[in-house]
């Protein structure tokens, strides 16, 4: 499988309830440590030209939860994320440059769901990024100064963002 089938796969288990939170982020932690470790062997064959955006990072995945302050207090206490943004319904929980935000579940039978991942582009102008997704056929959304949203071909929320777009200290 590719890589995107497997964080699509990954996706649907979790939101049809097959794996749980800690089975998703564990898939996906190893998902990119073995695209680090394919990226670091030399090719042999030349890729063809780039002529998109260059993400560096995942800056952060926004999830629905049953339970806000049971998913805050477990991921605070078992990884030593740092909670910010808390405002009782939502909060963003910090570790590295990465954050997650888990907020109360907006399903009608109270089942978790991914809401949208964020990926962190290198070279953000948002007058540029903004042009280029027009160009490519999208319809971009702001959200912030830093970032735009769109669809990805499969219909995932896919929110595109500058290096400034950061939980609050």
């Amino acid at each position: 499988m590719e890589n995107e089938e497997i964080v699509i796969d990954l996706l649907s288990q979790f939101e049809r309830g097959k794996i749980s939170r800690r089975n998703l982020i564990q898939g996906l932690v190893t998902g990119i440590a073995a695209a680090s470790a394919v990226a670091s062997v030399p090719a042999f064959a030349a890729a063809p030209a780039h002529k998109g955006f260059k993400a560096v990072a995942v800056n952060h995945i926004s999830y629905g939860v049953a339970d806000y302050g049971r998913t805050r207090d477990f991921y605070a206490e078992l990884l030593g994320m740092r909670v910010s943004e808390d405002n009782g319904k939502q909060c963003a929980l910090s570790f590295g440059d990465s954050f997650l935000i888990p907020r109360h579940t907006r399903q009608p039978d109270n089942k978790p769901f991914v809401d949208h991942i964020a990926y962190t582009i290198d070279n953000w102008n948002k007058d540029e990024v903004e042009a280029e997704l027009r160009s490519r056929g999208f319809e971009p959304r702001k959200d912030t100064e830093d970032s735009f949203h769109i669809k990805d071909p499969d219909g995932f929320d896919l929110q595109i963002s500058g290096k400034n777009m950061k939980a609050a200290p």
